[in-house]
């Protein structure tokens, strides 16, 4: 008796799913059996999914090549459309408005929706009261309260025409009331506001795309819009830094998606980048770091960021190698003789070699003592077209760890705005080194070669591919 019961018991537990699973059909007529009654009960749509149009959208669902369930769309549509006439008839609009759109979501005949919809905007403009409206809109538009509200000028004319769409009263007050905007926009351009003006013409645009003045507005605001990018990009030229980023924000607090601007923001990061390396040239390490936070901020991704950050790390390095700060006196002395040496150095064409002795070995002590120098910086001046000469002149002839220290040299002079591109043929000439020794079975060279690529440009093209065939080829090896 007790295995019945627990028999019994799973039995009845159990059957709807076992059901379910030998005759998938079942549920589908189920759920059509619950829409019709949802139907009958005049509960149409319900959020919770318990309504005759979901109940017969799942059954659909599940049997998409039987009609039963669409032929009960069709009749929650015209129960929609019925319940919309009887909620007309009682004044209740709201109501209505909910109805009507269920016949229209479940594509009732349009000339039934139509003509339903035309009743009800009739009966709700008796209620509202289509003269009252528009005198309001027209004391709106008289006050300059255009739009922005409720009860602004636009607004309500909207709402007239959305219950009478041939009123003339309305027609010809919103396009005098958008008249009034777009000169409204035209004078926020005048005063420099362009994201007031772009506003207004959107507002403009939104109300009647094809209003007369429009297209004049729109091509006043776009010619503004590229006067601000262009004084953008000059203050970016002149190293007006801040005041570039500003502009560039400006146009895309406008329209998100200006390529334009989004790029001149990241060229004023590169520009902070290479800010930040002259400032650790000149050992100013709290200027540098700040420069290279802005630059991070603006240009994350980019190469020339990176290349800064390891500049401004090695610049703090070799201030730590030269020592404590001098007294004022000791410290001039000091300057004018490394000076001195430097200028013998270069007379000996001893730019970078030998080490410790050359130009630029006793330029950059002197550098570090006194970075605002004025005779420093004019020595630095002097000796920068060298630095540059001398990068050029080695990588012509492949000899790029020379070249590598003259672009050193060349950064520390003061060449920043000038070395990413260096830096990157530099990079670009190691990898083909490195091509050269992994094509030969070399891979400890092609090791060494992919480090210094990795080292003078981590963004170089073809790094990573390289990258990954040397640890193929190393893994291989192994």
């Amino acid at each position: 008796m007790l295995a019945l019961a627990v028999a019994l018991a799973l039995l009845l537990g159990f059957r709807r799913p076992l059901a379910d699973w030998l005759w998938p059909q079942t549920r589908a007529q189920a759920l059509r059996a619950q829409a019709a009654q949802a139907l009958a009960q005049g509960r149409l749509s319900a959020a919770d999914g318990s309504g005759a149009r979901e109940l017969y959208e799942a059954a659909l669902a599940m049997e998409p090549d039987r009609n039963e369930a669409r032929e009960g769309l069709t009749r929650v549509a015209q129960a929609a459309l019925a319940r919309a006439r009887t909620a007309i008839a009682a004044g209740h609009f709201d109501r209505a408005h909910r109805d009507l759109a269920l016949a229209q979501a479940l594509a009732a005949p349009q000339a039934q929706t139509d003509a339903v919809a035309s009743v009800l905007r009739q009966r709700e403009a008796a209620r509202a009261g289509i003269a009252q409206l528009l005198q309001r809109a027209a004391a709106a538009r008289a006050g300059q309260r255009l739009d922005g509200a409720e009860d602004a000028a636009l607004p309500l004319y909207q709402r007239v025409l959305a219950l009478e769409p041939g009123r003339v009263e309305a027609l010809e007050g919103r396009e005098d009331a958008l008249a009034d905007l777009l000169q409204q926009a035209r004078q926020a351009l005048v005063r420099g506001e362009l994201a007031v003006a772009a506003a207004l013409v959107a507002a403009a645009r939104g109300y009647d795309p094809g209003h007369g003045d429009l297209p004049a507005a729109e091509a006043a605001l776009a010619r503004t819009l590229e006067q601000a990018r262009q004084q953008a990009e000059g203050e970016r030229r002149r190293g007006r830094l801040e005041q570039a980023a500003a502009g560039y924000r400006a146009l895309l607090a406008i329209d998100a998606n200006d390529v334009a601007a989004r790029q001149g923001l990241e060229q004023v990061g590169v520009a902070w980048a290479h800010r930040a390396e002259r400032l650790a040239a000149d050992f100013r390490f709290a200027a540098a770091a700040a420069a290279l936070e802005q630059a991070r901020a603006l240009a994350p991704r980019d190469a020339a960021v990176a290349a800064a950050a390891r500049h401004v790390v090695r610049a703090r390095q070799a201030s730590a190698r030269l020592g404590s700060p001098l007294p004022p006196a000791e410290r001039a002395r000091q300057v004018r003789a490394l000076l001195a040496a430097a200028a013998a150095a270069e007379a000996r064409g001893e730019l970078l070699t030998p080490p410790g002795d050359s130009a630029y070995d006793k330029l950059r002590a002197a550098r570090a003592i006194a970075p605002e120098d004025a005779a420093v910086r004019r020595a630095s001046a002097r000796l920068l077209p060298a630095a540059r000469a001398c990068f050029e002149r080695e990588l012509r002839g492949n000899r790029l760890r020379r070249a590598g220290a003259c672009l050193d040299a060349w950064q520390m002079l003061g060449g920043s705005a000038d070395v990413a591109p260096a830096r990157r043929r530099l990079a670009a000439r190691w990898l083909a080194v490195g091509e050269e020794r992994l094509a030969a079975g070399e891979l400890q060279p092609a090791a060494s070669a992919l480090a210094a690529a990795r080292a003078s440009d981590p963004a170089v093209p073809g790094l990573a591919a390289f990258a990954a065939r040397l640890r193929v080829a190393s893994a291989a090896a192994h």
